[in-house]
């Protein structure tokens, strides 16, 4: 911090630290259409609020939730989950509220303030490192508002204020626009490789066959045994039970499970073994992974069991396409959670070429793929150093390294 300059802490600063509530706790229920109800992942990590990502809340909910309804000018400080993140409040959101997860910071009308420097400033190293004590190295914990209340910032001259307000604007603007340039690239390059995938299937060459998915391969759905928790189990004779949950950052393999089965559980449901692929039919519907471990699955999926003539690689390739995918979608029923039924699935067409060009297009496949993969890191680690290069500026700012003396 420069020299000359002051710290206050956020209690000094406000004539009110508040958080939210939750309808519910209070009998309401959230509405299709109503007054916003702020959350957390209604705000971006650039402060912006995201009207999508809104719940909503009738009038008279939002009366009973007199405590926390906001006014325009009011800082958002995220207090449980993502801890620190910021915005202030618009009038373009409201009327409005938020959910516990959110406390409001609103300043005393003070002229010496700027209330855009002291968003930035609650976004800086010097208040994320009070922020981590008061953790005290838990891995997520709720900050209470009084912790917030001592949160202390610096505060130099107005004019400083308004000058690293006038800088951190600017360079941020600078950096957002290089970071959703190469978000943009990134999302092309994962594209292209869709682009690719469908452009070789809806363009069957010489030889090539159109049959159904259940000419192609045997197709089953899962069984559950119920209550599925009578059957769980972590005794050494438990089977593998592989739930949708297993597949979370998994593109391709299902490789372990985190839950296992009795053998008596496995009994009433459906063994699938290494090689076998297995289709989700519900949720994240229609999405194919292959099995290398054995075990068992619940009605929420399909196996699909491969003939020879069939190369496990390039049907992953096939069924991941959006050329079926897209028949998938046509193919789900269902108003909140979308399914596919076992006779519908089967009815999917495919195309599918002789033996020895699925090996050849599966080569091609995972070469295009690992170059993809390749551009999609370094487009990564631009985004991240992007947002690294924000932090530094951010810090050389309330270090007084951006302004004039």
């Amino acid at each position: 911090m420069k020299r000359g300059w002051k710290t206050k802490s956020i209690g000094d600063l406000s004539e009110l630290i508040t958080k939210g509530n939750t309808p519910t706790s209070i009998g309401y229920d959230f509405v299709p259409k109503g007054i916003n109800f702020v959350k957390v992942e209604a705000i971006s990590l650039n402060g912006v609020f995201i009207n999508e990502k809104m719940d909503h809340i009738n009038s008279e909910c939002y009366s009973a939730l007199k405590r926390s309804q906001l006014k325009e000018g009011d800082i958002l400080f995220s207090i449980a989950g993502a801890l620190g993140r910021t915005a202030i409040v618009t009038n373009n959101i409201l009327p409005a509220n938020i959910n516990q997860a959110l406390a409001i910071i609103r300043l005393k009308p003070d002229e010496s303030i700027s209330k855009r420097y002291v968003l930035k400033a609650l976004e800086t190293g010097f208040v994320l490192e009070q922020i981590e004590k008061f953790k005290g190295g838990v891995a997520q914990q709720n900050l209470s508002l009084a912790q917030i209340h001592d949160l202390l910032i610096p505060i130099p001259s107005l004019n400083e204020q308004q000058r690293i307000v006038s800088i951190l604007d600017e360079g941020f603007a600078d950096i957002d626009t290089a970071k959703a340039n190469t978000e943009k690239n990134k999302q092309n390059v994962r594209e292209l490789f869709e682009t690719y995938l469908n452009n070789t299937f809806s363009n069957p060459g010489e030889g090539w066959e159109e049959k159904k998915l259940e000419n192609v391969c045997v197709v089953e759905r899962g069984s559950s045994p119920r209550p599925i928790k009578k059957y769980l189990t972590k005794d050494s004779d438990g089977v593998n039970w592989i739930k949708i949950g297993d597949t979370k950052n998994v593109e391709k393999y299902i490789l372990f499970t985190k839950e296992k089965i009795t053998p008596e559980g496995a009994k009433k449901s459906r063994f699938v073994k290494e090689g076998d692929f297995i289709l989700s039919n519900s949720m994240s519907f229609g999405k194919p992974f292959i099995m290398k471990t054995k075990g068992y699955i619940h009605d929420g999926w399909f196996v699909l069991r491969l003939p020879n003539s069939i190369d496990t690689e390039f049907f992953w390739y096939l069924l991941f396409s959006p050329y079926t995918r897209k028949q998938f979608e046509s193919l789900a029923s269902g108003a909140i959670v979308k399914n596919i039924s076992s006779n519908l699935v089967k009815k999917v067409i495919l195309p599918i070429p002789p033996l020895l060009e699925q090996k050849k297009l599966a080569c091609e496949f995972d070469a295009f793929s690992t170059k993809i993969k390749k551009l999609d890191v370094n487009y990564q680690q631009k985004i991240v150093e992007l947002e690294e290069l924000k932090k530094s500026l951010l810090q050389q700012a309330f270090n007084g390294e951006l302004t004039e003396g």
